[in-house]
């Protein structure tokens, strides 16, 4: 399905009804993606083309510094909530994605 536009009188209009088709086939895709076919993909790869950092930041960053706490919450969430390795990842991303949308998080 690709993005289609409407003629109508409010400005906004247009963009929203596009932005919902784009999430539709966005979520249709993710709907219809086998795991086999997701294990396939080399995540950083694909979202390095629109993020550099992901295929740069291995050679100047200390990943285990950061890697070694990660893990700790992972397991505590799997400790204390029950959660398989999946769950607790996607639980652990989802409070990242939380904190970097709060007010808090400041913009350096």
């Amino acid at each position: 399905m690709k993005p289609f536009r409407i003629s109508v009188n409010r400005k906004n209009c247009p963009i929203y009804i596009i932005f919902n088709v784009e999430v539709h086939e966005i979520e249709q895709f993710i709907e219809h993606t086998s795991e086999e076919t997701q294990a396939k993909v080399d995540w950083t790869d694909v979202w390095g083309k629109k993020y550099p950092v992901l295929t740069t930041y291995q050679q100047c960053v200390q990943a285990e510094v950061y890697a070694n706490p990660l893990r700790e919450l992972l397991n505590s969430l799997q400790d204390q909530y029950g959660y398989s390795n999946l769950d607790a990842m996607l639980v652990l991303k989802d409070i990242l994605a939380s904190v970097w949308n709060s007010p808090q998080t400041e913009n350096r």
